[in-house]
């Protein structure tokens, strides 16, 4: 008997900082500022209120009832339908993962860059006979390498390493919004991005974001800007008293999370002039968010009677901050994406449907095989893309297009299962929200009905712009990899019926 069940399980606190820093992203406030101006406050409403806060209520009470499950969101799918729905569902959901890691490898390391520099130099990175590309690839690889050897190590080390990256998260939002209000009172109450009525809350400064089609996607980014809820799934068998913590855990995380987006998307225009600073042909999505963070730190360096060279020098001080904040928090981010995913998968699925090697934990309690082959896998990815040229290249936009359906289609799963998980009449449920049947089925069509819609709308607006290609990679990206997944479990069942038979 463990006379000590608490011991080295993880607490509330540390497990908000977990979700909060594989889910929160910081640019993400100022990035929407960028795209939407002050009207994006209201799509991130929606967006809450259509999917976050109803598909957290429903993840909690999937955690919840399958506390002591090891498989995650599989154990969720398996015990809500069936073993083959599960395995396809989650198969989708571990491949987008997988390919968010190679994403995010790059922007990673633009943002070490930014903290060493203050600003993205990986373009003039080289080394020996390697150009920036390749250096860079190089440095993603061994990136996911260290990541994956200390996540490998133990939960314990994945849970610090997330905490910290969360905390940091979290600073720099509080200190974005403390800085953005001492500016505001420097300035006698004067916005920077006037408010004019409600045309500044309902149309966007961005001509990129004029059309109807155009506004509707944004819809698309504000729901992605709240996915990865469901990751942290993976880390609820060591979650101490799961069955409370979990759901007052994420109910927290999702309050927090809604709560700091719109503030902080409404406090850019405290500083930032949307014309002035950010409607510049240099600026973009990739650097957005340390443009408005300088610019927030020159606003306080002439707040204060400070020269113009001054000023800049805060601007930097702060871009470098910014980019610090991204490593920490990218780190949290990977540390829990390179094991949640893939456990949740592995320690999920039948014995039979895997090979036996996969399924194997070291010493730590950690799959380590189907870790080690997942980092392969990116690896491969990444080298491949920085190594391959132009072929390469475009292989790689096709890959992130794939990844933006593809990381939404999961959920159709997850919230198409809810109902039929409500109507199971053996599962214990210790928290229960959603206490009707008709409620349930309601809640879960809307719900459903908006991912379903914003993944249609993802794939038009390609049409709309005449690139068949991506509209035709972007809406196979899902089907692909649930054909895959359904050609592996037809595989695995097809062997386990043959030795089923040459054993009588």
């Amino acid at each position: 008997m463990d006379d000590n069940p608490g011991q080295n399980k993880i607490k509330y606190g540390s497990l908000v900082l977990m979700i909060f820093s594989a889910i929160f992203g910081f640019s993400n406030s100022l990035t929407a500022f960028y795209q939407m101006g002050y009207s994006s406050v209201i799509w991130y409403i929606l967006a809450a209120l259509l999917f976050f806060l109803p598909s957290a209520l429903m993840f909690a009470e999937y955690g919840a009832s399958f506390r002591e499950a090891k498989g995650g969101i599989y154990s969720w799918l398996r015990g809500s339908t069936n073993e083959k729905f599960a395995f396809i569902g989650t198969f989708i959901w571990l491949a987008s993962w997988i390919i968010w890691l190679v994403s995010s490898t790059n922007f990673f390391i633009v943002s070490v860059s930014t903290m060493l520099f203050g600003s993205d130099k990986t373009q003039s990175w080289h080394f020996w006979h390697f150009s920036s590309t390749e250096v860079v690839g190089m440095l993603g690889a061994l990136f996911i390498l260290i990541v994956t050897f200390a996540a490998s190590r133990g939960v314990d080390k994945i849970a610090k390493v997330a905490s910290i990256g969360g905390i940091f998260a979290f600073a720099i939002s509080i200190l974005f919004s403390l800085l953005s209000i001492v500016v505001l009172i420097m300035h006698h109450g004067v916005l920077a991005e006037s408010i004019s009525g409600t045309n500044n809350l309902l149309r966007s400064p961005n001509a990129s974001f004029q059309s109807p089609i155009a506004i509707i996607s944004f819809l698309v980014y504000a729901i992605f800007a709240f996915a990865g809820l469901e990751t942290t799934s993976g880390v609820i068998d060591s979650v101490d008293r799961p069955e409370k913590t979990y759901p007052k855990a994420l109910v927290t995380a999702m309050l927090l999370m809604t709560s700091l987006y719109i503030v902080m998307i409404v406090m850019c225009g405290f500083s930032t002039n949307w014309s002035h600073v950010l409607g510049k042909s240099n600026v973009n999505l990739a650097n957005c968010e340390y443009v408005i963070i300088n610019n927030l730190g020159v606003e306080i360096g002439k707040a204060f009677g400070m020269s113009a060279s001054g000023a800049q020098g805060i601007g930097l001080a702060f871009a470098h901050f910014a980019g610090l904040t991204d490593v920490l928090a990218g780190i949290g981010g990977a540390f829990m994406m390179i094991y949640s995913p893939i456990k949740s998968f592995v320690l999920g699925c039948d014995t039979h449907l895997l090979p036996k090697e996969l399924t194997k934990l070291n010493d730590k309690g950690m799959p380590a095989s189907a870790m080690w082959l997942q980092a392969v896998v990116v690896i491969a990815i990444i080298l491949f893309v920085a190594f391959g040229g132009d072929a390469a290249s475009t292989f790689f936009t096709v890959l992130t297009d794939m990844m933006n359906v593809s990381s939404a289609a999961p959920y159709l799963f997850l919230i198409g299962a809810f109902p039929f998980f409500k109507m199971k009449k053996d599962i214990d449920r210790p928290f229960v929200f959603y206490k009707k049947q008709s409620t349930t089925w309601i809640v879960s069509i809307i719900v459903w009905i908006v991912i379903a819609v914003s993944i249609i709308f993802t794939c038009i607006e390609p049409v709309l712009q005449h690139d068949y290609s991506t509209a035709f990679w972007t809406a196979f990206g899902p089907i692909f990899f649930g054909l895959v997944g359904w050609a592996l479990y037809a595989h695995a069942t097809h062997k386990q019926n043959e030795e089923i038979v040459s054993n009588r």
